[in-house]
């Protein structure tokens, strides 16, 4: 059977799935808390070529949309995470559908960890002519990309079946 359309443990998927998002939540939470203590609030670092170190807050969702959306955020993401996990549990059995869910699942907690404890998200890496973002950030988005790839052999692979 090939290996790249070779039906997995829904189980072992879950147990992957689990560490990635154990893996993202805690890098996320360890380097905000690494930036937290060596920039103020505000602050801005150069670090090359127009890419800066800030200490900022967001408290809207991705890329500061919905900024101080409040309970409008809160369902937002709730609702993200629940459809998530309910995709991920009809499709677990698909080759490496652990690794963007955990992806997404990792990022959007460490990012609702931050809104309990802060009461907004707090973001360090900033770009030229880009929201400033953090590590969940970059697992979400990366976690979609990833996921959209995943679906798309999901469904060649249905199709050619």
């Amino acid at each position: 059977m090939n290996t790249a359309t070779a039906v997995r443990s829904p189980r072992g998927a879950w147990a992957r799935a689990g560490v990635v998002l154990v893996a993202v939540l805690t890098v996320d939470q360890i380097v905000k808390a690494l930036v937290s203590d060596a920039l103020q609030r505000g602050e801005e670092r150069d670090i090359v070529a127009g890419i800066k170190l800030v200490n900022t807050r967001n408290s809207g969702v991705a890329f500061g949309q919905l900024q101080d959306g409040g309970a409008i955020v809160a369902v937002v993401i709730a609702l993200a995470i629940g459809a998530l996990l309910v995709y991920f549990a009809r499709h677990a059995q698909l080759p490496l559908m652990w690794l963007p869910s955990g992806m997404l699942l990792g990022g959007a907690l460490g990012n609702v960890v931050d809104r309990i404890r802060e009461g907004a998200v707090v973001d360090f890496l900033k770009l030229p002519y880009w929201p400033a973002f953090n590590v969940a950030d970059a697992s979400i988005t990366i976690g979609v990309v990833i996921l959209l790839v995943v679906m798309e052999r999901g469904d060649r692979a249905r199709a050619s079946a």
